[in-house]
């Protein structure tokens, strides 16, 4: 016991302190290898077998089979293009309103605190709860969205925006960024939160507009946690998969089909498990050259 103890007491010395570090880290890194990177590396691994239903302890011969037929599948090219179009779309949107309600709820008012409770309340709400609520919105008899538009003349009867490509995709992008904008809006508040007030005051004082200041004040101060904001919402695009799989399950004619659902309808739809796992290995390739050249620029805007 003494002995064990001495080890301890020596290890807490200065010239020691890293090792005792690792050794304090050693729990946390097996765990996050275990839950991270061991399933990226099976996925990884299937991805290059020409595999159904994986069996444990049988692999398949290597190939590149399921490469050859991902990047020669309109299919998949059509996923990338909806993939891409809903990132544009949803991350466009939520950074406008979500800008736009942090800088409302960022002056003082009276309700201010449920102005802030209620802008963050649709980040709360669980994402099958927000597709049942937009189900209800978008629907084509009695939806409130389409009654809307007939009634301002946007419209000549109920539109089925479910059911048709073009209006389907929008639903999804609408209902992702009523979803995903609040987030925006609180890492914004909290970047508008650490912008000292004496430079309003001196930028008010030089005559400075309300556009003026939010264009060479706000903005600029603000590029570092936009950049990391943007990077997060672009993420959660990719990933997202229960709001367009409860809404469209990807259709119609695969119009809001994404890389994501793609993956789930390859696995548990067609039970092409090594196909799936190319899908998803492409998908995290793509993701990561995206976080890359996004986190890239916003390192530069901050010099």
């Amino acid at each position: 016991m003494a002995v064990a103890q001495g080890k301890f007491l020596d290890l807490a010395r200065p010239s020691r302190q890293h090792l005792l570090g690792y050794i304090l880290l050693a729990p946390a890194v097996v765990l996050v290898a275990l839950i991270v990177v061991y399933p990226l590396v099976l996925s990884l691994d299937l991805s290059f077998q020409n595999v159904k239903l994986p069996r444990p302890g049988v692999r398949s011969p290597f190939t590149f089979a399921n490469y050859e037929k991902l990047f020669s599948s309109p299919e998949f090219w059509m996923a990338c293009w909806v993939t891409l179009k809903l990132v544009v779309a949803v991350s466009i949107g939520s950074l406008v309103v979500g800008i736009g309600s942090a800088l409302l709820v960022n002056n003082q008012f009276r309700g201010r605190t449920f102005a802030r409770l209620a802008i963050a309340l649709p980040w709360a709400i669980p994402e099958i709860i927000a597709v049942v609520i937009f189900a209800r919105i978008f629907d084509t008899s009695f939806g409130l969205l389409s009654w809307l538009f007939v009634r301002l003349g946007l419209a000549d009867g109920m539109i089925a925006w479910v059911s048709t490509p073009g209006p389907a995709f929008w639903a999804v992008a609408m209902t992702m960024i009523w979803k995903g904008f609040p987030f925006v809006s609180i890492m914004t508040l909290a970047g508008l939160q650490s912008i000292p007030s004496d430079y309003y005051a001196a930028a008010r004082v030089d005559g400075a507009s309300a556009i003026q200041r939010f264009r060479w004040i706000t903005l600029p101060l603000l590029m570092p946690v936009l950049g990391v904001t943007l990077v997060l919402v672009i993420l959660w695009v990719f990933r997202d998969f229960s709001i367009i799989k409860t809404l469209t399950d990807g259709g119609p004619l695969k119009a809001t089909q994404t890389l994501s659902i793609m993956t789930y309808d390859q696995a548990f739809g067609f039970f092409n498990f090594g196909y799936a796992s190319a899908v998803g290995v492409i998908t995290l390739v793509i993701c990561m050259v995206a976080s890359l050249v996004m986190l890239g620029r916003g390192s530069k805007a901050m010099y």
